[in-house]
């Protein structure tokens, strides 16, 4: 085996804002489908920080609990 057959090809992916190839892609956005698998949406590094960050679905059910009240549990 030659030196370019050990090393491992890391992800590449296109960036949502610019539309341009990185190899250092940056998770902003996750696409929830009812019908068949979902998908990620990736940014590079340099427009991930202009997408909000994503919620944390503990923190949305904490939310959704809280919203229901006390008297509903």
């Amino acid at each position: 085996m030659t030196k370019d057959a050990d090393r491992r090809r890391g992800p590449v992916r296109m960036c949502v804002r610019c539309d341009r190839i990185t190899t250092e892609p940056v998770l902003v956005s996750e696409v929830h489908s009812a019908s068949g698998p979902g998908f990620n949406v990736y940014a590079c590094i340099g427009c991930a920080p202009l997408f909000p960050r994503p919620p944390d679905a503990l923190d949305l059910l904490a939310t959704g609990l809280r919203d229901r009240g006390e008297d509903e549990h």
